[in-house]
């Protein structure tokens, strides 16, 4: 079976997690984007823990594709990210755009970190 076909899936999975996610969380206009932020951090949290386990436990590139690349890859979202803040500020909404931003970036790396270290090494 072709390599892509992992990522195709996973993406595709990974795409309508996060679909769920953002219609069960919608914000109202000019509101603070949850449903994108939950799915980001929630994204890197489970790549954490997927490095975490990769490191003790080597998965088959396969499974790689699949979860890793594709599933969180389809979960997580720079576009929309990127589309909100932009809505965001062109609302004049600047400090809560740099809120979402700043909450973003640290909040991704924190779940990552946290994902790591969940699974013993």
């Amino acid at each position: 079976m072709p390599t892509w076909i992992f990522v195709f899936l996973g993406g595709g999975l990974g795409s309508v997690a996060r679909w769920s996610i953002a219609r069960w969380l919608t914000p109202q206009e000019g509101a603070f984007p949850l449903g994108t932020f939950l799915a980001n951090i929630l994204a890197c949290l489970i790549l954490g823990i997927l490095m975490g386990y990769h490191i003790k436990h080597p998965m088959a590139h396969q499974h790689r594709l699949l979860l890793m690349i594709g599933f969180c890859g389809g979960f997580s979202t720079f576009s929309t990210f990127s589309a909100e803040t932009m809505h965001l500020l062109k609302a004049g909404n600047h400090l809560l755009a740099l809120t979402y931003v700043g909450t973003s970036l640290i909040a991704g790396l924190v779940a990552l970190y946290v994902g790591l270290k969940l699974m013993p090494q």
